[in-house]
């Protein structure tokens, strides 16, 4: 039996236990542990880092996509476009704006939205009386951006806002631009597992416009510009000192821990290129792909899930059921056509261990076990 786990957060925190540890008393010491220098600072550096004007931290992804989308005027009546395949999270933060989410299928080869569905529902969305398609979520999935030329293509031509769920791709880029840089505004996740991963729950959302920034910043903390007064209907999303500091201690790290995660990820190709049985990740042209996540195909998944499991190597499934499958999602409207590609990905796709302290050894038994099994 082996014992390899899938992710590794805590792994994540011993490799940096020293400067976390000095960085969490920090704060703890400093007696100010909600919006202060920690916040502030972080802020500043992951906008310098992401290459772009403004960044807020907020309480958790789902909500930086909420407050990114409110931002760029989402709310009670409009439509915005995401994908089916993709974590819940990009669908309810959508609902929580009280717009709809409607749902379009995703190019089979590397799991991101399909700008030719995305087009028909542009179109389908003209053809009404009144159109209520008001934004598009591209999300970058498992660390490989989304297209995002054809997708700002169709969104500037239709005068639609784009928000980027950047929650898994921190760092990646495409024609060596950074996500979270193209649209509108962009979201990110900061959870424990992400490539830039707090200690519990964070987020962030970033934008190159100065109004879109300022109106993020009112939506995000009750709408206060004057403490106490709401100058619109907010809500409370702040992220706290300490996540922040373990923040700013992790994202000194984030280019070298990349770097190690496209060395493994190259390393599992070599080692399963001679299978037939199993599909290995392709890379879009001209991307930098940061995998968050190692995701093969094979259409006996679940048995060679369960295989892995008997000797003690951990998998996941990203995501395996299509948000318009699941139970809360049943009544979306259709309008974005057939999802038939995020349905066969859901039955066949499969995480192996990836994260950057997992061993060469640990990946050539990963790889040895997927051949057998396969």
């Amino acid at each position: 039996m082996y014992s390899i786990p899938q992710t590794s957060p805590h792994s994540a925190y011993v490799a940096r236990r020293a400067d976390i540890n000095e960085a969490v008393a920090g704060v703890l010491e400093s007696g100010w542990y909600l919006i202060g220098k920690q916040v502030e600072n972080f802020e500043k550096e992951f906008a310098a880092y992401i290459g772009i004007e403004h960044a807020l931290g907020v309480a958790n992804g789902t909500d930086a996509l909420q407050v990114a989308l409110r931002a760029c005027g989402v709310g009670p009546g409009d439509e915005v476009a995401t994908v089916s395949h993709t974590a819940s999270a990009t669908v309810a933060a959508i609902e929580l704006t009280g717009a709809t989410p409607v749902l379009v299928d995703i190019d089979p080869a590397y799991y991101t939205m399909d700008p030719n569905c995305l087009e028909h529902v542009v179109r389908s969305s003209r053809r009404q009386a009144r159109s209520r398609l008001k934004a598009i979520v591209p999300v970058h999935l498992y660390g490989q951006p989304a297209d995002m030329v054809a997708i700002m293509d169709l969104a500037r031509l239709a005068g639609l806002r784009v928000v980027e769920d950047c929650a898994q791709a921190h760092g990646a880029t495409l024609h060596d631009r950074t996500v979270g840089t193209w649209g509108d505004m962009a979201a990110f996740s900061f959870y424990p597992t992400k490539n830039l991963g707090a200690l519990g729950d964070a987020g962030g959302v970033v934008t190159n416009d100065p109004d879109l920034a300022e109106q993020a910043r009112l939506i995000h903390q009750y709408g206060w510009r004057e403490r106490y007064v709401s100058d619109i209907r907010g809500m409370n999303s702040r992220l706290d000192e300490v996540q922040a500091a373990v923040l700013r201690v992790k994202l000194r790290h984030l280019d070298d821990e990349n770097r190690e995660r496209e060395r493994l990820a190259h390393r599992y190709n070599v080692l399963l290129q001679e299978s037939s049985a199993i599909e290995c990740p392709r890379v879009r042209p001209a991307v930098r792909h940061v995998y968050h996540q190692y995701v093969i195909r094979s259409r006996r998944r679940d048995d060679l899930r369960a295989a892995l499991t008997d000797v003690g190597i951990g998998t996941a499934i990203h995501y395996p059921v299509p948000a318009h499958l699941q139970p809360a999602y049943r009544d979306l409207p259709d309008i974005g056509g057939p999802l038939t590609a995020s349905e066969v990905a859901a039955r066949e796709v499969l995480s192996l261990p990836m994260f950057p302290q997992l061993s060469d050894e640990s990946v050539a038994i990963v790889a040895e076990r997927v051949l057998a099994s396969a």
